[in-house]
């Protein structure tokens, strides 16, 4: 009888927490979604009508966080040679004027071994020309001599020029070659200051005049790049706030400001390059070649609005749970499709039609315990 008694109490608990769990749970049908006065007390739901927000009036468009031709540098060499040396990583920071790294190559002993024999021989065909000019205008020699012996002069000077030119790029000091001291190794330095993005070097690797050794990028210049298409091009100007994104980074909003339009219709897709000045507090946080979805700010107005916690976004498709009727102690809601405008941090814009409007009542709270 115990255990009888003790079953039927169970099975009578069991179906109690049953009907309790069921009581917390919108009733749906084809058309309309139910909820009752426990379940929009318990959910602490709200009902409301879309309000009038100012909203900002922007340009759609998309980029990359970049830097200007003159804050990148890719390292090469006009003259191949093998890597003897290097302590450097991509993510390293270099100042200008520093060793990246060392090459080696005995083409360079020969550069100098010529620019030494020019050298020598420079002072002795200048005399030589001089000795020959003073002859000529005294009428001694002839003509033939006097232009021979200019002419050796003149082309020996270029080759020694050409030839010292070619040591200063290899950031050899042509000093030290006329006092004999010739090298086979050179150093390569930093011609700006900045990060290392690319690093195509390891010890005992070739490298050829058309290889980049590595690449550096002065991220204190950080800024954005963006292509606007033609339609929306008279609709920017300069000083106009920007807002934009790293969708593959963050859901974070950043700001920059519109510094630089383009002038040119660029491409296939007509766009134009409108170049973005960015917050000094954000660099730190963005690196170059990141994609970016931007809007710029032309304008402001006033639209209706709700907030954005009562939009529904199912397959790329927005809809609100508007309030049909109240019945039987219940609110009855019917999901409906809208099209939305502009978006602020807490409100989005509605754009009023045949079934949404200022006297709509919308719920704005506890949507996602309805439609989960």
């Amino acid at each position: 009888m115990k255990k009888t008694l003790y079953i039927l109490v169970l099975s009578i608990a069991i179906f109690s927490c049953k009907e309790a769990k069921t009581e917390e749970v919108a009733v749906k049908d084809d058309n309309l979604i139910t909820v009752t006065a426990t379940q929009f007390k318990s959910g602490a739901m709200t009902i409301a009508t879309p309000t009038e927000e100012d909203f900002d009036v922007t340009v759609k468009t998309s980029g990359k966080i970049d830097v200007p031709p003159q804050n990148r540098a890719q390292i090469t060499t006009f003259i191949g040679g093998y890597v003897k040396s290097t302590t450097l990583l991509v993510g390293d920071k270099v100042r200008k004027g520093q060793a990246l790294l060392t090459l080696q190559n005995t083409e360079f002993l020969d550069i100098q071994k010529d620019y030494l024999e020019v050298a020598e021989q420079i002072n002795y065909l200048k005399s030589e020309y001089e000795r020959q000019k003073t002859l000529y205008e005294e009428k001694i020699t002839s003509q033939k001599n006097y232009l021979k012996a200019e002419s050796e002069f003149k082309r020996a000077k270029a080759l020694h020029q050409s030839l010292r030119a070619k040591l200063v790029l290899l950031n050899i000091n042509p000093l030290n070659v006329e006092k004999g001291k010739l090298t086979s190794t050179i150093t390569i330095s930093s011609p700006i200051t900045g990060d290392i993005v690319i690093m195509n070097a390891n010890v005992g690797m070739y490298i050829a005049p058309s290889d980049v050794i590595l690449e550096i990028v002065d991220t204190d210049h950080l800024h954005l790049e963006l292509s606007v298409f033609e339609k929306d091009i008279l609709k920017v100007k300069e000083g106009q706030k920007i807002k934009f994104t790293v969708p593959e980074a963050s859901k974070e909003v950043f700001k920059a400001e519109v510094h630089l339009v383009g002038k040119s219709i660029e491409g296939n897709n007509r766009t134009i390059n409108v170049h973005g000045h960015l917050d000094e507090n954000i660099k730190q946080k963005l690196m170059t070649g990141m994609f970016v979805e931007a809007a710029i700010v032309t304008d402001s107005k006033k639209a209706l609005a709700i907030p954005a916690d009562a939009l529904i976004t199912e397959n790329n498709k927005n809809y609100v749970l508007l309030l049909k009727e109240d019945k039987d102690n219940s609110h009855l809601f019917k999901k409906v499709g809208v099209k939305v405008g502009e978006r602020t941090e807490g409100f989005v814009e509605i754009i009023p039609d045949n079934q949404i409007n200022v006297t709509s009542k919308i719920l704005i709270k506890g949507v996602f315990d309805v439609t989960d």
